[in-house]
């Protein structure tokens, strides 16, 4: 049921209380008392478990969606350091679709897929001033592997977080992205989006003080590529060279604000209680009320913003929401988006248009008889669940947020979907490429 190369024609269910949703943030697992800082270099940081029950959670923590979830969570400082040099990877050639058509900024066709298949492990201008990245790549993959974290893997959070430093860019007055790593310093880091990601750095701070050499910026961007190739997933040419800010003046100076990352809900008709939630759906369509509004701040606001085009958007998102889950003390939503969280496939894309979806709040206590109290997202908040209210079924826990859905609504994400549903081979490559272009934009290269 993982993974599915190739999969049959079936139609959506579209009632009620049935529905799919999708995200753009790549939210992280959570966290337990620790310090990081005061891990000797090369030790794993061993985080407490937390296994709480599904049905008692609360806004202040514990219970519901957030198992293994950190609380008391103390961040770590650290002090500026200049940039240095990168590393790389390959990447894979695709035979089983050809696509047809460009796809400008906004366009509907397949762009051309551009191989980022490197000669060389190591790119970028300032590669000859530090041989390290070998030992980086090592010491970062001896990490990855974490059963004291979530469900056993950093990969998840490490991606999330490059996501997150990346998907600030504004091509019109280039400024943002990765290059910076500009949620090290509070203003940043504040943003509600952001939530839980002192977890991912801190867990980076021992690599960083083994090898000082290399930037915060370069950083984390190598440590999403180790997870995604330590994971099943693409290899993609690092390249080096990202400079760190020295200090928060960049956030005045180049006018950065919130509200550039992606929210789930943002321009949904809101639901007035948990006891309501149905009144968010339009019973004719099936789909959430003002979801044509979210659809345009996902697609607009975000990633036309940064100059991606549809295809690269519903790439992104079929290859990053197949890790790691959410956690309702970070952002509000609860559970796993596929079965296996923590391998590359295209599970997201194949059950976004095969399963049965749900929509629901925290209200929906029915989940907690299911064996499905996890799914259950904090007070306020609407997701979509696999599973129907009075129907037993042996399905693992799996949701989708608002955001996801939009891709199986709106027919110039659909088709894209629909291709990813059928074809991982196809989707490795393509996700390679647009992740390899969000995490190097604004940076020069």
């Amino acid at each position: 049921r993982f993974v599915r190369h190739t999969m049959s024609q079936r139609n959506i269910h579209h009632t009620p209380h049935q529905h799919h949703t999708m995200k753009l943030l790549f939210l992280l697992p959570a966290a337990s008392a620790f310090t990081p800082s005061s891990l000797k270099v090369g030790q794993r940081p061993l985080v407490v478990l937390n296994n709480w029950g599904k049905s008692n959670w609360s806004p202040s923590g514990g219970g519901g969606g957030g198992r293994n979830v950190m609380s008391n969570f103390q961040p770590v400082s650290s002090t500026p350091t200049a940039a240095a040099p990168t590393s790389s990877g390959k990447s894979y050639a695709r035979s089983k679709w050809s696509p047809s058509g460009g796809g400008d900024r906004g366009g509907n066709g397949m762009s051309t897929f551009q191989s980022v298949t490197s000669t060389s492990m190591y790119g970028g201008a300032a590669a000859s001033s530090f041989d390290g990245y070998d030992d980086v790549r090592a010491e970062l993959k001896s990490l990855m592997d974490n059963p004291s974290w979530d469900d056993g893997s950093l990969a998840p959070i490490f991606i999330r977080l490059a996501w997150h430093s990346s998907g600030t860019y504004d091509a019109a007055s280039n400024t943002g992205g990765s290059n910076g790593a500009g949620m090290r310093f509070a203003t940043e880091a504040a943003d509600p989006e952001n939530a839980g990601l002192e977890v991912a750095r801190s867990f980076l701070e021992p690599v960083k003080a083994k090898f000082p050499q290399i930037s915060y910026s370069d950083l984390w961007i190598l440590a999403a590529y180790v997870g995604l190739e330590h994971t099943g997933g693409p290899m993609i040419e690092f390249h080096s060279g990202r400079v760190d800010h020295v200090d928060e003046s960049y956030w005045q100076e180049k006018e950065m604000t919130y509200g550039r990352l992606p929210a789930a809900e943002k321009y949904c008709c809101p639901h007035l209680d948990d006891s309501n939630v149905a009144s968010s759906m339009d019973p004719e369509t099936g789909t959430v009320k003002g979801w044509e509004g979210l659809c345009t701040h996902v697609r607009n606001e975000v990633f036309y913003r940064m100059g991606f085009n549809d295809q690269e958007i519903v790439a992104l998102l079929c290859g990053g929401h197949v890790y790691g889950r959410c956690h309702p003390n970070f952002s509000g939503y609860a559970g796993p988006w596929v079965e296996h969280p923590t391998q590359f496939s295209n599970e997201y894309a194949a059950d976004m248009i095969e399963d049965d979806w749900t929509l629901v709040s925290h209200g929906d206590t029915w989940l907690d008889t299911m064996g499905a109290g996890e799914l259950r997202p904090a007070p306020g908040k609407r997701q979509f669940v696999n599973k129907v209210r009075g129907k037993i079924d042996n399905e693992p826990n799996q949701m989708m947020l608002l955001s996801d859905m939009i891709l199986a609504w709106d027919p110039a994400f659909r088709q894209y979907l629909e291709v990813y549903a059928e074809d991982e081979d196809r989707l490795k490559s393509d996700f390679g490429a647009a992740f390899k272009k969000l995490t190097e934009l604004g940076c020069g290269f």
